[in-house]
This record gives C-alpha cells, structure tokens and sequence, in this order.
C-alpha cells in the first residue's frame, strides 16, 4: 500500500509531536497557560485594589502617592525615552496616575528582568573577542568611502560583529524558496543545527524540518531548537521541550510565561536564525509555520524574504545563537563551534548584526537610519509595519526631500487591524513629502528589507514598528557591494507590479473606523 504523500515519518513519537492539538476554550483554560494568566489577573487586581485603599485612606497616603507621581513625572521628562514615547507615557499618567506610574517605575528599574540584563551583557563581554576583525577588510578604499567602516563600528558597540568578505549570499523571494533550501541543507548537517525562530507551528512544514532533524539527532548530529516562550500560547504545548528531548533534540522556550507580574514579558525573541555545522546560515523573516509558505492562506499570498550565507560571517549567526542559548546554561561552549566556517568566493562584503533591546542602543533602527541618511538614488522597502518614532520618520522625509526616490511596500490584508490602521494614520503626512506607498494588493507581507542605490541591502527580521525597534531581540544581514542586491531590488519591481499606490484620493476614501482607530491608537503607539 503506497504512502500518502505528505506522510512524514515512520517514527511514531515523530507522528504523535506533529498531532495537532485540539485548540477550544476549556484546553485554554484547563492549561497552564490558562492558569498562569488567572494568576497574573488577580495580581493585577491586587494592586488595584491596594491603589483604591489608598485613594480612600489616610491623607497623608493620598500625599504620598502624589509626591511619587510627580516624582515619576520629573523623572519622565529628563529620561532619555524617545519623545513620541514619553507623550504616550504622559497621557497615561494623567488617565491613570498612580498605577501608570508604578508601571513606569517598575520598567526604568527593569523589575522582572535585571537578571536577564546583567547575564546578556557579561555574555556580550565575555564574547567580545571571539571573532576577529580583519584590518585590511576595514580599510578597503570602497568600505572607508561608502563610511560603511563608521557604521560597522557603531554596530560593534553592541556586540561582536566583523565586517566579512568571503562571504556567499543567496536571496529567496519567497518563504517556499528558503524552506527548499533549508531541507537540502539540513540533510547534509553533520556536527550541529542550531536553530532559533520565533514561532514554530506544527503543520507541514515544520513537520518536512522536524523528521531531519530527528534523523539528523539519531545520528549523533548535535540539534538544537530554540524558541519564543509566545508560542506556548498560540502554538505549542507548555511541555514541547521535553516532547522533542525524546527525538534527542535539545530545545528551550526563550521568556517562558510564569504566573508572575514582570515587564520581561515585554521583551521578546524575535529572531530567526537557522546555522548547520558553522557552514551555512539562514537570516530573515520566514518563522516555521505553513503559512509563511503559502501551505496555509490566512491573509491571502504571504510575501517573505529570506537570505542564505556560506562563508565565513556564518560565524556570526553562530555567536548569536550561543548568546542566547547560553543565557540559561551553567556550562557554556562556544569555541567548538566557532571559526569553522570556509571562506567562499564573493564580490562583497557582509555584517550579520544583532540587536538587543536590553542595551541601550538603537542598531536595528540605526541602521535603517544610516542607509537612509546617505543615500543617492533610492531606498526601497518592504515592511509588516509601520509604526514611526520621530527619528525614523524625519529619515524617511529628509530622504526624500532631497530628492531620493523612497518607496515603500506594506500588506494589502492586514494580520492586525490595529496596526495596519496606526500605519494608514502615517500615510498622508509621508506622501505629502514625496514618499511613495503601496499596498501588496494579493495579499500580506511579512518582509523586512531595505534596498538602495543597488549597492547595500538589509535583510532580516526587524519591522519598523515601536516593538521590534525597541523591545525585541532581533538580527539582520547588512549587505554591501554583493550580487543578490541586485536580486532584491528586481523582487522589490516585481511585487510593486501586484501593488496598488496609497494617493490622497485613496486616503480620502478610507473608512471612518480606520481613521479614527488610527488616531487613537497613536496615543499608545509605543506599545505596539
């Protein structure tokens, strides 16, 4: 009797892991994700309750809550918080004073996750070294000229991140194009996979992924898979670590969820990271989930990018991996699984960079800032989201007021509402300065790409959103001087051909209910 053709394994704990479970109300709250947020709910309704008894108690209470409010006030006002940020913090406090300013308090002095800061940062020190900068690569007369030497230093303020030559990079269009090509690179792993994703789903995709990977396990190849603790709630089960630790597979939940008010729920790991035996890596915005393939329709055609490294800035992603992986291990390794990259034959230069947003610098968004800032023809982007600070949204203008041809692609379907409404409320004041917008009429996109002047590209997971700007962990592929940017600006003229352009008459036809959710949502778009 043939097999079905999407029968994945003959293993039957591989079979049972890719069941789907039932999803329904009373799994929800019968889990332990129901209960850890009934835990969370009635700490919160503790603490207002105690606000109220202070409301109505001793003057001298009511006294001192004032006194800490404006305290906090004060201290908002000569804190270095981006401004759009502060207004929405104000406008809270006015609303609800006290509780908004114990909240604020609580996330300047890091309560829940102090630990998690000083652990990263003696990780970042401790790894400092690990790769070596070349000097002869920093002093390439293209690289001083195009100051791509003062931005990768600037990168390097935050971590270690070289600035590599010998380097291959292939780009994939499309999320289908990443996941053929991970599949025949994981067949081939024989020291170690080291992955890290933001959401993993079981359906058919992961379920091609975790059959190699459980071959590639009983074969002594050291897997490991790594991520957002998120996932427990939409994805997968509280006890998925322990489930593939039967296939020999090493796995953890980064910011796992506990019945505990912390603002380190706040931070998430967005990354996507996929390194095989230090040779190959695997950057940008495809997750492990049907959809990101176009298995699944859940926002019409999903648009993702993704790139492929060979060479030695592979080396980079490794380290970012083991960043993370170590935060949690009593015995950390790292030079095993470094410096094993071969160099590759290239016409570039390449920087994988991390951004953290426990360390007080802006890269992701620098970054996009830098390409914007010193470009002469044009920058082009692809982005989920658009939720401006008011430095990337000066960028953006001041680009095009000089007369650089910027251009921008977001969804056509939305995945959230809210958010494509706050991004609607930018529209009309970026068009105004010769900005152009499309909309992905097919359907949604989830690419994260800068593109300009056919000389440097970004390819990675960061939005340009207040959340992935300033409260994820996330990583990117800076390109410079390589073939497939080429390759990534003929994508970005192909999907603009399936894209509809944003004019005043389209904006001036927008429903009310877009328009005014847009409007309020930019009080607290910080948040999102």
């Amino acid at each position: 009797m043939k097999k079905k053709k999407n029968d994945l394994s003959d293993d039957p704990e591989v079979i049972r892991l890719m069941k789907k479970r039932k999803k329904g109300l009373l799994r929800i709250v019968f889990s332990r994700f129901g209960i850890t947020a009934l835990m969370l709910l009635l700490q919160v309704l503790l603490i207002v309750f105690a606000f109220m008894l202070i409301d109505e108690g001793t003057e001298m209470l009511t006294a001192g809550a004032m006194i800490f409010n404006i305290a906090m006030l004060l201290y908002l006002f000569r804190s270095d918080m981006d401004a759009t940020a502060k207004l929405t913090w104000l406008v809270l406090m006015m609303i609800f004073p006290i509780p908004i300013s114990v909240l604020l308090w609580c996330n300047e002095k890091e309560i829940g996750h102090r630990k998690l800061s000083r652990r990263l940062r003696e990780t970042v020190k401790e790894t400092k070294g690990k790769l070596v900068q070349e000097d002869e690569v920093m002093k390439k007369p293209e690289i001083v000229l195009s100051a791509t030497d003062d931005l990768c230093h600037f990168i390097n303020l935050t971590g270690c991140y070289p600035l590599y030559r010998n380097t291959q990079v292939k780009f994939f269009p499309l999320g289908e194009n990443k996941f053929e090509a991970m599949l025949e690179e994981l067949k081939k792993a024989e020291k170690f996979i080291f992955m890290e994703y933001f959401i993993i789903d079981e359906g058919y995709m992961w379920g091609r992924i975790l059959k190699i990977l459980a071959d590639k396990a009983a074969q002594g190849v050291d897997v490991r898979v790594m991520y957002d603790g998120m996932c427990e709630i939409s994805t997968l089960s509280s006890d998925y670590p322990k489930r593939l630790a039967k296939l020999g597979i090493r796995c953890k939940a980064f910011s796992k969820l506990y019945p505990f008010l912390s603002t380190h729920y706040n931070y998430r790991d967005h990354r996507k990271i996929l390194v095989i035996d230090g040779q190959v890596a695997f950057n940008g915005g495809v997750n492990l989930a049907d959809e990101y393939i176009n298995k699944r329709e859940r926002f019409g055609h999903w648009k993702d990018t993704a790139v492929m490294l060979k060479g030695s800035a592979v080396d980079s992603f490794t380290l970012m991996f083991l960043q993370m992986w170590n935060l949690t291990e009593t015995e950390e390794q790292w030079d095993e699984f470094l410096n094993l990259s071969q160099p590759a034959e290239s016409d570039g230069y390449v920087i994988p960079y991390a951004d953290s947003p426990l360390d007080g610098y802006k890269v992701g968004e620098s970054v996009y800032i830098d390409i914007l800032s010193r470009a002469k023809g044009y920058v082009h982007i692809m982005t989920p989201y658009l939720i401006l600070d008011n430095e990337l949204e000066s960028a953006l203008k001041f680009a095009a007021q000089r007369g650089v041809d910027v251009k921008l692609i977001l969804p056509g379907i939305p995945d959230k509402k809210s958010a494509f409404a706050l991004a609607k409320s930018h529209y009309k004041y970026l068009i105004k300065e010769g900005i152009k917008i499309y909309e992905y009429t097919p359907g949604f996109v989830h690419a994260k790409i800068f593109v300009s002047d056919n000389v440097k590209a970004v390819v990675g997971t960061i939005n340009l959103d207040y959340r992935s700007l300033y409260h994820h962990f996330e990583c990117a592929t800076y390109m410079y001087g390589t073939s497939c940017i080429s390759e990534i600006e003929e994508d970005f003229q192909k999907t603009l051909e399936k894209c509809s352009e944003v004019t005043p008459e389209t904006i001036a036809g927008e429903k009310f209910s877009y328009k005014a959710r847009g409007s309020l949502l930019k009080l607290v778009a910080p948040m999102m």
